[in-house]
C-alpha cells in the first residue's frame, strides 16, 4: 500500500535528503590515507547533528555507528573501525538522518586518491547503469527495462 504524503511531508523528507547529501559531500571532503572509517563515522554524526537531524542507523536493531563504511571488498554496511584508509582503496559511504520523523537515506563509493583502473571501471559502468536503469523506469514495466539494463551491464563490464 502507498501511503501519499502531504506537501508538508514531502519537505520534510526532501530536507532530510538534503541533511544526507551534504554530510556525503563533507565526508568526501575528508576521504585522504590515514583517516580512519571511526574518524569518517564522528564527522558524519557531528555534520547529521549540527544540521539538527539525528543518525538513522546509529542504534537501529543494535549498529553502533551513524556510518557505514566499507573498505574495498568489504560488504556493505560496514561498521566504522581504527582501519585506517590507504591511497587506491574504494570506500563506500552509507548514512542516513531523520529530520522531523522523516528518513533520508543515501550511498556514495569514493576512492582514497586514484584507484586501479579496474576500479574505476567498475564504478564508472555501476554509475552508468544506475542511470539507465533510472531513466528506464520512469518510462517502462519492469521487464521493458530490466533486459536492456542487463545487457549493457555485461557488455560495459567487458571493456
Amino acid at each position: 500500500m502507498v501511503i501519499l504524503k502531504s506537501r508538508e511531508e514531502v519537505e520534510k523528507m526532501h530536507r532530510a535528503g538534503q541533511i544526507v547529501a551534504k554530510t556525503l559531500n563533507v565526508l568526501s571532503e575528508h576521504i585522504q590515507p590515514g583517516i580512519t572509517t571511526m574518524e569518517l563515522d564522528a564527522i558524519a554524526e557531528g555534520e547529521i547533528r549540527k544540521a539538527g537531524a539525528i543518525p538513522s542507523f546509529k542504534g537501529y536493531r543494535g549498529f553502533p555507528a551513524s556510518l557505514c563504511v566499507s573498505v574495498n571488498e568489504e560488504v556493505v554496511h560496514g561498521i566504522p573501525s581504527h582501519k585506517k584508509l590507504k591511497e587506491g582503496d574504494v570506500v563506500s559511504l552509507d548514512l542516513g538522518a531523520i529530520w522531523q520523523g522523516f528518513h533520508g537515506d543515501a550511498a556514495r563509493t569514493v576512492t582514497v586518491g586514484k584507484a586501479a583502473d579496474q576500479a574505476m571501471q567498475l564504478m564508472r559502468v555501476t554509475e552508468q547503469s544506475l542511470m539507465l536503469g533510472i531513466r528506464g523506469k520512469a518510462r517502462a514495466s519492469k521487464w521493458e527495462w530490466y533486459w536492456p539494463l542487463s545487457l549493457w551491464f555485461a557488455w560495459a563490464g567487458r571493456k
